[in-house]
């Protein structure tokens, strides 16, 4: 079995995992900072969750007409390009006294841009470790994500107390401005891996490629739905816990990064699809504790315990390339990556909406209820697909897999 200590030794895998902490630190601060200025603006918990979540709508527009580029352009320019389109973005938040109209316009304007860098990262990631290696090098990734999660909404929520929103985006500019050189002097120029060029018709081609293949609807489905039902609960933490919230977003990064590591790094390719099962029912049930009223820091706990369940994706994940031809391994993870954080920014908007109407604890409770039973529904279909892809092994080849 690998070990982290074998995928670092690689320079790219090392750059491409630095510049996506960088980038995630600054994007976390940013967030958090957006949505404590949007809330004390406005007062508004459906504001509060669009302008957190929100900007997870334009990846929806993105995989429609962006996505082709995750396999048809040089990865490297594309990640180098787009962590300077981050900076110019927070700096412009932080330089200018804007609305909270005109900061969630320009937040939207850069997801959409930004949409297509996770189907370029994780293609990317395929060339960087061997076959064997993606679903660890995807867990130390992911852990990368969950600790400045943790640094960076704890770290915004400190500073907010001593510093103006404007000094904590100046900081979160830096964060995203030190990932340019990463990117641009730790990764290979590297080809593209298909020849085509990036157009609204070859990315609608490769979708529905995609799409038509019966095992991807259901583990697209999985990775979207259970999941943001349950990122609709985390929409609510800033208008439940106010200044609290920081506590509770980064036990649920806690909780992330732990699931994430148990799963990658400890578990054997069949026991991951065994226990993902499961996970996805522990993501949902700790979060019935909050019709309980409980303390805060008790909420962090169930918050923590419950976000471990995330850990079910790499499973879904690692069947979904085993199922995908090589030429279109970055555009499925791209679209899967898009729909899934789509499916974020929906829910945590009819979540903000619905908490105006009623209290956000009884919208919690409510969302975490059907979560559980979306997981309980696609149970049989998810089985069917482990069963399907463990007889057929699909081989790691430019062939269809027929898994």
């Amino acid at each position: 079995m690998s070990t982290y200590r074998e995928i670092f030794r690689r320079t790219e895998f090392r750059s491409l995992w630095l510049s996506s902490a960088l980038g995630n630190a600054s994007s976390t601060m940013t967030s958090l900072t957006l949505a404590i200025v949007v809330n004390d603006q406005t007062g508004s918990a459906l504001l509060t969750a669009f302008v957190m979540f929100g900007p997870s709508l334009a990846q929806v527009v993105g995989a429609s007409t962006l996505m082709s580029a995750a396999d048809t352009a040089r990865p490297r320019r594309i990640l180098v390009l787009l962590a300077a389109l981050s900076t110019a973005a927070v700096a412009v938040q932080a330089a200018f006294d804007l609305s909270s109209a005109a900061r969630v316009i320009l937040t939207l304007a850069v997801a959409y841009g930004l949409s297509i860098g996770a189907g370029v990262r994780w293609g990317l990631l395929n060339e960087v470790v061997a076959p064997d290696q993606f679903v660890l090098g995807r867990s130390a990734m992911n852990l990368s994500v969950g600790a400045m999660q943790i640094a960076g909404f704890g770290a915004a929520g400190l500073l907010l107390q001593v510093l103006s929103p404007n000094q904590v985006f100046w900081l979160a500019t830096a964060f995203a401005a030190l990932a340019v050189p990463v990117l641009r002097f730790g990764l290979q120029d590297r080809a593209p891996r298909r020849v085509a060029r990036t157009t609204l018709r070859e990315t609608w081609r490769g979708n529905r490629a995609l799409l038509q293949r019966p095992n991807t609807r259901p583990l697209l489905l999985a990775l979207c739905i259970p999941n943001g039902l349950i990122v609709g609960c985390e929409a609510l933490f800033v208008p439940y816990a106010g200044a609290g919230a920081g506590l509770l977003l980064a036990a649920g990064a806690a909780g992330m990064m732990t699931g994430d590591l148990v799963v990658g790094r400890f578990l054997t390719r069949t026991s991951r699809r065994k226990v993902s099962a499961y996970l996805r029912f522990l993501l949902a049930v700790p979060f019935l504790g909050f019709a309980a009223n409980l303390p805060l820091g008790a909420l962090a706990a169930l918050v923590a315990v419950a976000c471990t369940g995330y850990g079910a994706s790499l499973a879904q994940q690692e069947l979904l390339t085993d199922a995908t031809p090589v030429e279109l391994r970055g555009q499925v993870l791209g679209l899967e990556s898009a729909l899934r954080m789509t499916t974020f920014g929906i829910t945590a908007v009819i979540a903000g909406a619905t908490a105006d109407l009623v209290d956000p604890t009884a919208v919690i409770t409510g969302l975490a209820v059907l979560s559980l039973l979306a997981s309980a529904v696609l149970t049989r279909p998810l089985a069917k697909v482990a069963r399907q892809s463990a007889g057929a092994q699909a081989p790691l080849s430019p062939a269809p897999a027929t898994a």
